[in-house]
């Protein structure tokens, strides 16, 4: 068969460009694979765009009147939805012969754009029949080709370091949806659940957003005096030709118990992560692991190492984590990057500490640390983001013993448990075993995160010492005796790790590295409550322009000269804050937009000066909290 020449130069820019897709295009047949047969190729009928217009198994995908045409409809119909947002990149679910993706490209090129296709023998054959070389070359695609689709949440991660609450917009084939649903359908829910995190986010920064700041407050002097996890970065990476010592991550999920009996045994052949939440748990079984990681602010978290003793473990932290877990008597502490903009605006300035990935959970953040050590091997107990045998946490954790203090005769530990079943949307799923497990939104969102991550570094295999927890693709799981079998290393394992603090002394702690600490901490400190300072004078004069002006119009009314002078000043203030070091700092306490709108107003005048009120109002309030929680101010 002869393709014409706009083929071959479609086949050589996605070589060039993607050539992990044209790789997956050149894969053999698979079973319920699209067949010649299948296909049938019209031209359309009329209307001003043409085209050629494909049918597959007797079913349109196109128009078959005018393709481009309804294409460019799609597009911009999907692509109004996220006017007014921070706009994210384009999903085509459902390539076809890519119509509607070019569509959107042309509409607006700045946005990157998502390819989702169940089947590549139809990308084949959009590129045996249509000319793509100027789509493909001039704008940033990412493909999601057939298998089970979970390359989606992937592919949305690469542009949530632009903006975390980027809109995507969405352009669907109902015909191609039609023929493979069940695959769409789980696409779909990927989609769902991996941008719900946002809305998760966003309720959990309402909710502890001052305690962060205030935790933050009080702990900024570790930032200066604490050496961070970069100092620790590929310690376990083995030599050419030595086997790599494996990592052991104990999360606090109901199967930890399985590993009890052998707990001991483990440590020896293995460098021990402990999550916060299974710390007890290993220590009550003669343990002590090598690290506890602790990355959440709120007190009851810290009870978790509350009244513990683990004096030969290293604690990784967040900053912003409750003030007393700093100073509990552990062998040593590293922090991890800030999650929070007052945290980094100091690390930046004085000792950038090395990022752990946040998925929302402090399991996420101890996978994440056992990659930066350089494991190359992870074995995980009690990973479950799932309920076995419908039990929250392995049977001793502190969350089930406070449920037994604290329960009477109307609320008793079995309503704290159903609580906690029932609280977080709980649904059935799959686990690694292939059976029903029930589980809940949040969990699934873990669940997301793991799979991306795990995806993303390949060269690390991860395995569970249970399949009953929810399945986790790139989660594999494996019997307690294949880690049993690994040789005794903890000898190995103490003298590394005692080589890697030795060099971590000398380096962070000598004297000419602290002085020059301290004096870009003082300069880091004054600039941050000047800003602040700046930021809350600033925004005050900015809301009382605004507030005068509402009270002032329309009656008695205000003159354009008027008008223009409260325009003028509000504009002076955005410039202001907008170029201030310590916005991000100021907004982060900030509402959400929704919050801010006034009273519905056909004014449009009007209403932008009550919007101006509120958001100025609000900023100033932020920018004052912040001082206040800096200076100890114990009235906040």
């Amino acid at each position: 068969m002869s393709f014409p020449a706009y083929f071959t130069q479609n086949i050589a820019i996605l070589k060039e460009l993607y050539p992990g897709f044209a790789e997956e295009l050149d894969k053999a047949p698979e079973e319920d694979e699209l067949l010649p047969g299948d296909f049938k190729v019209e031209t359309a009928q009329g209307g001003r765009g043409g085209g050629r217009v494909l049918t597959v198994r007797g079913l349109y995908i196109h128009s078959p009147r005018d393709p481009v045409r309804e294409a460019r409809r799609l597009a911009e119909a999907a692509l109004s939805e996220t006017a007014g947002k921070t706009e994210g990149p384009v999903v085509i679910l459902g390539f076809g012969l890519g119509y509607a993706a070019e569509a959107a490209a042309e509409i607006d090129p700045s946005r990157p754009i998502i390819i989702v296709e169940k089947r590549r023998e139809i990308v084949r054959k959009a590129l045996e029949l249509r000319d793509l070389g100027n789509f493909f070359s001039k704008n940033r695609i990412v493909f999601v080709l057939g298998k089970d689709g979970s390359g989606i949440t992937g592919a949305l991660a690469l542009f949530e370091k632009q903006d975390r609450d980027a809109a995507p917009a969405f352009i669907r084939n109902r015909a191609l949806i039609s023929m493979d649903e069940e695959w769409y359908a789980a696409v779909e829910s990927r989609i769902k659940t991996w941008l719900s995190r946002n809305d998760v986010n966003r309720a959990t920064l309402k909710r502890f957003g001052r305690r962060w700041v205030r935790n933050l407050s009080r702990n900024l002097t570790a930032i200066r005096d604490l050496p961070g996890i970069q100092d620790l970065e590929g310690i376990l990476t083995a030599p050419e030709g030595k086997a790599s010592i494996p990592v052991f991550l104990a999360a606090a999920g109901p199967t930890l118990e399985r590993s009890g009996p052998f707990v001991s045994e483990i440590a020896r052949r293995c460098v021990i992560i402990a999550v916060d939440t299974s710390l007890r748990f290993l220590l009550n079984k003669g343990v002590d692991p090598d690290f506890v990681v602790s990355v959440d602010p709120q007190y009851w978290n810290f009870r978790h190492l509350d009244r513990t003793r683990a004096s030969r473990t290293y604690l990784i932290a967040e900053s912003a984590v409750y003030p007393p877990c700093l100073r509990h008597p552990f062998r040593g502490c590293f922090l991890c990057g800030s999650l929070f903009p007052l945290g980094r605006f100091i690390e930046d300035r004085v000792d950038p500490k090395g990022d752990l990935g946040s998925g929302g959970s402090v399991a996420t953040g101890a996978w994440d640390f056992a990659r930066r050590l350089g494991a190359s091997t992870v074995w995980i107990a009690g990973l479950d983001l799932s309920f076995p045998e419908l039990k929250t946490h392995f049977k001793g954790a502190l969350f089930e013993d406070r449920s037994y203090a604290e329960s009477f005769r109307f609320a008793t530990g079995e309503t704290w448990s159903f609580r906690a079943l029932m609280g977080g949307q709980p649904f059935y799923a799959q686990n690694s075993l292939g059976r029903r497990v029930l589980t809940d939104k949040r969990l699934s969102l873990y669940a997301a995160w793991f799979e991306n991550r795990f995806r993303q570094y390949r060269g690390i295999k991860n395995l569970s010492l249970s399949g009953e927890g929810l399945a986790i693709k790139g989660l594999e799981p494996v019997s307690p005796e294949a880690l049993l079998e690994l040789p005794e290393r903890r000898e190995e394992i103490n003298s590394l790790l005692e080589k890697a603090y030795a060099a971590v002394q000398e380096k962070f702690f000598c004297s000419e590295s602290a002085k020059s600490r301290s004096e870009a901490y003082e300069t880091a400190l004054k600039t941050l409550l000047e800003g602040l300072e700046n930021i809350r004078n600033l925004a005050d004069e900015a809301r009382i322009s605004a507030d005068t002006g509402c009270r002032r119009y329309p009656k008695p009314g205000l003159e354009r000269a008027e008008q223009e002078k409260i325009l003028k000043t509000l504009d002076r203030a955005n410039k202001a804050i907008a170029r201030s070091a310590v916005k991000e700092v100021a907004g982060f306490l900030f509402p959400d937009a929704d919050e801010l709108e006034g009273a519905p107003s056909g004014d449009l005048f009007l209403k932008h000066l009550e919007f101006s009120g509120n958001f100025y109002r609000a900023l100033a309030e932020a920018a004052e909290y912040n001082l206040k929680a800096l200076s100890g101010g114990k009235s906040i």
